[in-house]
């Protein structure tokens, strides 16, 4: 029992808790800041993007897929070179011009939209990519997950009307937030982050301000009647324009941007973008960056030190681990396995070893389920569930189990719906 004097063992680390999890590798040969996804940490990134994918779908945006280089005139023309030149990789000389990773997928983006002339009826537009861009990160302050030099972007660009910025940042900051609450990642703050004095932004003063209040009318709208506060913090803001991060405290009490909802009017401008207004003539189309989401590897990394690897059932990379009693069990188990499978749950089976043995590996792996079929669950048709994370122990109809996890799965639930059932006694 830890008291207020002793508040136990810090919590662990993404790194620490990796020890145990085997979610990523490093190897000196690939290099550092870029890990290598093992399958089980793989799990996890790609239901991730499917939630992505689907709050993207759902808000109206549209698939897109760009490459992971341009020239570097790209780059030059949408500020990056000038204003980040020192946080990207150098450029690689190839028949005569000069090519480099891109820091930021926007460029990209804005190329995308430039491809066909837009009515004012087409817009918005909302460009979805899962995209990969590239920092250059020094050695010293890499980290895991949290700091790389390859990062996999949830990221939307969002082509409007001036008169539906206030809609459209609405509608990715209620997402943003929205997300956060399916992963069960407390949001301290929502923060609108500013420029300062400072000359190392584009853009105008009067741009600044006009694109400030916008922001912050939207999230005081959306905020409306929540707990959350809007906290406006100067020189937190891109180069390219404000932007509204939901901040995130981890375990430590370290502040992180997760998701951003940004405003931009510059890559407009240096690209030109522009549709045609009602009256036929040429206006300049809006920017919003939104990432709702966030970086699948910071994401990672917030989750396993939010839940201390024991992640939620539809993130959990094995959600049911079988464990038959003795060889005697090995049917059942077999066929509960079986049947867990064949509802696209993700099922270990154990079936070697000392059964004690085989229950410490599955608490150290954080298996989210623990699935025990002794002599009389075999007969009686049933299984023991361990549900460590709910703290619910009790027997299950083994053909009630599967439907249980799958519904729990497909809602994204942090919490199965046990059955009120009075504890086994195997």
């Amino acid at each position: 029992m830890h008291t207020d004097q002793d508040p136990g063992p810090p919590p662990l680390d993404h790194r620490e808790l990796n020890t145990d999890l085997s979610l990523f590798a490093t190897d000196a040969s690939v290099g550092s800041g870029l890990p290598l996804w093992l399958p089980a940490g793989a799990v996890i990134r790609s239901e991730l993007e499917a939630f992505a994918r689907d709050i993207a779908h759902r808000d109206g945006c549209l698939p897109v897929y760009s490459p992971v280089l341009a020239k570097r005139a790209l780059f030059e023309r949408s500020g990056h070179w000038e204003k980040f030149a020192q946080d990207m990789f150098p450029s690689m000389a190839l028949g005569g011009e000069e090519y480099v990773l891109r820091p930021a997928n926007c460029p990209h983006h804005a190329a995308i939209y430039a491809a066909k002339r837009h009515s004012y009826r087409d817009l918005p537009i909302r460009l979805h990519e899962m995209g990969a861009m590239f920092r250059a990160e020094r050695s010293g302050v890499l980290s895991g997950l949290s700091r790389v030099r390859q990062i996999n972007l949830d990221d939307t660009h969002v082509f409007c009307r001036p008169d539906q910025i206030a809609t459209e940042v609405a509608r990715a900051l209620r997402s943003a937030l929205e997300a956060h609450a399916t992963l069960g990642l407390p949001v301290d703050h929502v923060r609108l982050s500013r420029r300062d004095a400072s000359s190392g932004y584009l853009g105008s003063a009067g741009q600044w301000a006009q694109a400030e209040e916008a922001l912050r009318v939207a999230a005081i709208e959306i905020l409306a009647g929540s707990a959350l506060p809007l906290v406006e913090a100067e020189g937190e803001a891109a180069f390219y324009g404000p932007k509204l991060d939901l901040q995130v405290r981890d375990g430590r009490g370290h502040q992180e941007s997760i998701a951003t909802v940004q405003l931009d009017f510059n890559q407009p401008e240096r690209f030109d973008l522009c549709f045609t207004s009602a009256e036929g003539g040429r206006e300049r189309v809006v920017m919003i960056h939104r990432g709702t989401v966030g970086a699948m590897d910071r994401v990672v990394a917030t989750l396993l030190e939010r839940y201390q690897g024991r992640l939620p059932l539809w993130l959990a990379p094995v959600q049911a681990c079988v464990l038959p009693v003795g060889p005697e069990q090995g049917a059942a188990a077999r066929s509960l396995a079986e049947d867990l499978a064949s509802a696209r749950l993700r099922v270990r089976l154990d079936e070697a070893g000392s059964l004690g043995a085989r229950v410490r590996a599955c608490r150290a792996r954080r298996d989210f389920l623990i699935a025990i079929v002794g002599a009389r669950e075999a007969e009686r048709g049933e299984v023991q569930v361990t549900d460590v994370a709910a703290g619910y122990s009790g027997t299950v109809a083994q053909r009630s189990l599967a439907p249980l996890l799958a519904e729990a799965h497909a809602r994204r639930k942090r919490r199965v719906a046990w059955p009120a059932a009075s504890p086994a006694t195997s």
